[in-house]
Order: structure tokens, then sequence, then C-alpha cells
């Protein structure tokens, strides 16, 4: 591939001739993924008036995040064995079956089996796109590269409502699923092409079974908890996932084969606090799956305005990305990991004091703005997160496996984030103003524990000899 330096590196070597299609494979991946999330949820209320099943309709969204993320942990594994190519193969094949399915489907239960080989095949593509940008590019464009990948939640934010909105009012909700269909079979075909000439990378190892089944088991928790009537049983299932979670964690640190890469758990390794980093900004995108509800409620939205508005985070994480992941700098770079959690904190604590009944028009656009600056904090940080995961060890393999463990710490913070949203909503309850002050403060506490976290990660770093700024050379 062309050489790219420091200094020269650019949105466009993204794009040169030899790297088009392996970009263009990490985003579709996410982006058909990130779609799929959202266009399930504008479709299905009118699906079920064709094949019944309305008792399940949250279930369609439970088995496609367990299912991901029980997938996304087979990342490192499933590299070493089928390599890149064979690898996303997979994915796209297993993402592709699973929505022909769900199309075709004459009852919600075999639509419930293709949201759960959609979500196998996505976890996948999740991950991939992660763990491939250590192996498919220099160090230099890591940064855009995963700034890029994420941005493509942005994407499937706007794409996802749209299509299923668009295809449930006409009448032909099943196209949607054909369209979604279409694009992962197009995307899927270039992978033998795009990625030509990548190998097999890591060690080859067992399947991590009882990390696995403990992740399986608190993805089900979790995803139960935001299905059921909202108030104890909603915090005790949250309450009981988060111990499943720190049983996992117990298991990891001593088990010879693993999800989490050793690293992890050695003390003085920035590479914990940096995960949980992720983890906090990650969260707080979860307001987005209320502020629709909100925008309609209390600024007299129609659901159509109401929907574009929730999207004000995701359009201020992806345009905070475009300027942030170009930052090269080692002090620049440090002070952006610092920074996001305190804007997205900032941000959050702003659209919760700006929340008011019967609100006008000037005051709709104060929320969006403050919206934007909460997800904006996300875009400052998150490529240089994620760059700072893929640089945590000089051991190519313990590097991959790094990296590939990002796309699973975003699902399980996703979920996470869904059912702690679920729970402070209720909290208000019944004024919908105060839900939605209670959310959005509530998630601006969990940024600033991000704070704590990426100054644990920076003083880690500054303790020990591993590289907090990825080495930049030439490819």
């Amino acid at each position: 591939m062309s050489s790219v330096t420091e200094s020269g590196a650019g949105w466009g070597d993204l794009l040169t001739r030899d790297r088009l299609g392996v970009t263009i494979v990490l985003a579709g991946g996410t982006a058909l993924y990130a779609i799929s999330s959202y266009v399930t949820a504008s479709l299905l209320p009118t699906a079920i008036g064709e094949i019944g099943g309305a008792r399940y309709l949250a279930w369609a969204t439970t088995v496609f995040v367990v299912t991901s993320i029980v997938s996304s942990t087979l990342v490192g594994a499933m590299l070493a064995a089928r390599g890149p190519v064979g690898s996303y193969l997979t994915g796209f094949g297993l993402f592709s079956i699973g929505t022909m399915i769900c199309m075709v489907s004459p009852s919600m239960s075999l639509l419930l089996v293709g949201r759960a080989v959609q979500g196998l095949g996505g976890g996948l593509l999740m991950g991939l796109g992660y763990a491939v940008i250590h192996q498919a590019y220099p160090a230099a464009l890591r940064a855009r590269a995963a700034a890029l990948v994420s941005a493509m939640w942005g994407v499937g934010t706007f794409v996802g409502p749209a299509l299923g909105g668009v295809f449930a009012q006409l009448g032909p909700w099943r196209l949607a699923f054909g369209c979604l269909a279409v694009l992962t079979v197009s995307v899927g075909a270039t992978v033998p092409i795009a990625l030509r000439g990548t190998g097999r990378s890591g060690h080859a190892q067992r399947i991590p079974a009882v990390s696995l089944t403990l992740l399986m088991a608190a993805a089900a928790l979790v995803s139960i908890a935001g299905v059921l009537p909202r108030g104890g049983w909603t915090a005790a299932g949250v309450v009981a996932a988060l111990l499943v979670v720190a049983g996992f964690l117990a298991w990891e640190r001593r088990a010879a084969v693993t999800v989490l890469p050793r690293l992890t758990f050695v003390k003085r390794s920035p590479l914990r606090w940096i995960y949980l980093t992720m983890v906090a900004v990650a969260i707080g995108i979860s307001l987005e799956n209320f502020v629709p509800l909100f925008a309609q409620e209390l600024g007299g939205l129609a659901p159509l305005a109401a929907g574009f508005v929730g999207a004000a985070a995701s359009l201020g994480w992806t345009l905070a990305q475009v300027v942030s992941a170009g930052a090269q700098r080692p002090s620049t770079v440090d002070r952006l990991r610092l920074a996001g959690p305190v804007v997205l904190a900032v941000g959050l604590t702003l659209t919760a004091l700006t929340q008011i009944r019967h609100a006008g028009l000037s005051t709709l656009l104060v929320w969006v703005l403050c919206m934007m600056v909460a997800g904006a904090g996300i875009g400052l940080a998150w490529p240089h997160l994620s760059a700072a995961v893929m640089a945590s060890s000089p051991d190519p393999a313990e590097a991959q496996q790094a990296a590939a463990a990002i796309g699973t710490v975003q699902l399980i913070a996703t979920a996470f984030g869904a059912a702690i949203s679920g729970v402070l909503v209720n909290l208000g309850e019944p004024s919908l103003l105060r839900s939605a002050r209670f959310l959005e403060l509530g998630l601006a506490a969990i940024a600033a524990l991000g704070v704590a976290a990426a100054l644990a990660a920076h003083h880690a770093a500054a303790r020990t000899s591993s590289q907090w700024q990825p080495a930049l050379t030439q490819s």
C-alpha cells in the first residue's frame, strides 16, 4: 500500500486506489448493522398487523442484541482461523440470510429466528470493523478509519428510520428487508477483491466458552430488563446483569482462554481505563432512544420531525469526528481523550436544564444544539480511544485482540445504556418533564465517570512504557 506518514495522513488516504475497497467493506458492514438496528423499530408495528405476535415485539430487539454481543466475542478466533476475507464473508452471509428470513417470515416466531441470525452476522461485522483496521491501515490512519467506522452509526440513525418509515407507511414493509439484503450482498461481494492479500492473523485459540456464556447471560438479562414493566423489575434486571459482568471480569482475569486481552488486567496498564472510558461515552448516546418521545410530548412535534430531533446527538458525534480524527500531536490527542467525556457531560447537563413543557421553536433549537454538543463529546474522543486500544501492545496478536474487543465493548455499553435509560425515565414518572431531566442528568453523571476513567488511563500511561499515543510510522 502507499506510504503514509504522520504529517501527510489525510481523509483522502482512506480512499486511495489500494484502500478504497477495504474502507467500503469496513464502513459498509457497520452501516448495515446500524441501519438494521433502527429500521426494525419503524417496521414492526406495521408488520405485526400482518403476522401477529404483538406480545413478542420487544424480543425482536432482544435476540438481535444478545446474538450480536455473542458473535462479536468470536472475532479474534475467526480471524485466526479464516482470515479477514473468510471472516467478513461469514458475517455478511449470516446477516443477509437473517435479513431474508425476516423478509419472508409468515409469523413473529420465524421473524425472531431471522433477527437472531442477523445479530450473529452483525456482531461479527461490528467487531471486524475495528479489528481489521489494525491490520489494514498504518498507524497514522487508524484514528480516521475508526472515526469513519463509528460514524456509520450516524448514517444508521438517519437511514434506518427513514427506510423503515417509508415502507411501513406505503404498506410493503417486507421490501425494506429486501433492500437491506440487496445492500448486504452488494457490499459482501466486494470482500474477496477489497481484502485480497490479507492473511490470517492472531493466534488460533479455543472458543472462550465460559466467558461467552457469561456475556450471553449478561446481555440477555439487560435486554430483558429493557422489556420488563418499568420499576423495580427493571432495576433488578440491570443489577443482576452488572453482577454477571463482574463474574465475567473475574473469570477473564484468571482464565486461559479469554475475550479481552491479558493486558486488560495488568495492574499498570491503561487499557482497562480506556475501555471504561469508551463504555461511559457510548452509554451517553442512549439519550436518542427517548428524545423523539420528549420532542413530541414536550415540544409538540410531529413524529417524523421528532425522529430527526432524536438524531441530533449522532449528527454532533459524526461532525466532531471529522474534525477530531485528524489530530496527530500527542498532547492534542491526549486532551481530546480527556475532553470528550467532559463535553458529553456538559451537553447532557445543558439539555436537562433547558427542558421545559410546551417548548417553542427557539427552545427546540436550543435542545438540538445542546444534544449536538453532547454527541460532539463522543466524536472528539472515540477515534483516539480506538487508536489507543490498537496501540496498547507491541504484540500484534494481542493488539488485534484488543481492537476486536472494541465492538464487544460498544455493544455491551449500548445494551446497558438502553436499560439504564429506562430505569431513569421511570424514576421521573408520571411527569415526562421530570423523566427527561432524570435521564439527561443520569447520563451526564455516567459521562463524568468517563472523565475519571480517562484521567486514570492518562496517569497509568504516564507511569508505564505502554504507548498512549500510537506510534506513527510508514506503512
